[in-house]
């Protein structure tokens, strides 16, 4: 099951020449999952992988950097006709927020189905679940770990052999559970296997909360929106510098911190150099990814996270423009 993170928008606040504002796509299998969506995300979209029938989108908090590219969204969708229903889940106040943009947006011929969460409410997929919790930014707002499954245990052919399993049907159904000719499952599966956990924490200081549902996170999204420098004003404002963020990601043991919500007064190097210097461990797991850079995860057993910058896979060309 493939799973990766796609950067869209990686400014804070206020747009840069190289970064958009603020959203994130989650792909797991099938599935995506658009998590805030900044002024521009529509287009950041077709400049990569398309405009997507999404299902689902988490926004983490209702500042305008995170949700103000809603609308333009949405009215794309009822101009292409949609049918299917859009998911929009978001903090206590979502239903508020998109009626006083309703009469932006204008008349939708699909249903939009708004969930609002608490911290700690959990979302359950096939195989996985969103969970949603408390960040620490002054306003209510809430971050979102993807959460894998645990997964069977490796299954061992040799010895289901020994123990006269026939290759085929048999092997098939043991590795579902089931005892086959008084053979249990426990007897050719290896211990229970860890899912995939990817935490996006949205604007917010470094936090406890953040530390914790981070614990052992394949991937961690953590904003930096200031350097060391800035301390006080990154306190002043509920937001996190590089260390900060860095140090929670440390102490967390994660395997990769990737660092966005960055101001156009960084040009990204110095952020992570600085979270680098605080990180213990390959200096390759601590990035500042730009727009359109990916993170593949795959499985613990097959390896770390690896960062695929934009630069080495072609960008997806506009569409021409309709003659007038």
């Amino acid at each position: 099951m493939d799973l990766d993170v796609l950067f869209l928008g990686t400014a804070g606040s206020s747009p840069g020449a190289r970064r958009g504002l603020p959203a994130t796509l989650i792909r797991r299998g099938g599935d995506r999952l658009l998590v805030d969506c900044g002024e521009g995300t529509q287009r950041q979209m077709m400049r990569s992988i398309g405009l997507i029938e999404l299902e689902d989108v988490f926004i983490t908090h209702f500042h305008a950097d995170h949700v103000l590219g809603l609308p333009g969204m949405l009215k794309t969708f009822a101009l292409r006709q949609r049918e299917r229903p859009l998911r929009i889940h978001g903090p206590a106040g979502l239903r508020r927020v998109l009626g006083l943009l309703a009469p932006v947006i204008g008349r939708l011929g699909f249903e939009l189905v708004l969930v609002e969460l608490e911290p700690n409410d959990e979302i359950e997929r096939d195989g996985y679940r969103i969970a949603a919790y408390a960040t620490d930014h002054g306003v209510p707002g809430i971050g979102f770990a993807l959460v894998e499954d645990p997964r069977p245990g490796a299954f061992d052919p040799v010895r289901a052999r020994e123990l006269g399993l026939v290759e085929g049907p048999d092997f098939g159904r043991v590795q579902r559970g089931e005892t086959v000719n008084g053979v249990r499952p426990e007897q050719v599966m290896g211990e229970p296997r860890r899912g995939r956990r990817v935490v996006l924490t949205g604007d917010t200081a470094p936090c406890d909360m953040t530390r914790l549902v981070a614990w052992e996170a394949d991937l961690l999204v953590h904003e930096a929106t200031f350097a060391h420098d800035e301390l006080e004003r990154a306190v002043e404002t509920s937001h996190s510098t590089a260390r900060g963020a860095a140090e929670l990601a440390a102490a967390a043991g994660v395997a990769m911190l990737a660092l966005t919500h960055i101001s156009p007064r960084y040009a990204g190097p110095e952020l992570r150099d600085e979270a680098r210097a605080a990180f213990s461990g390959a200096p390759e797991r601590v990035i500042v990814p730009r727009d359109f850079d990916r993170v593949e995860i795959p499985f613990p057993e097959r390896g770390p996270p690896v960062h695929v910058r934009a630069s080495e896979a072609p960008q997806r060309p506009l569409a021409p423009e309709p003659a007038s």
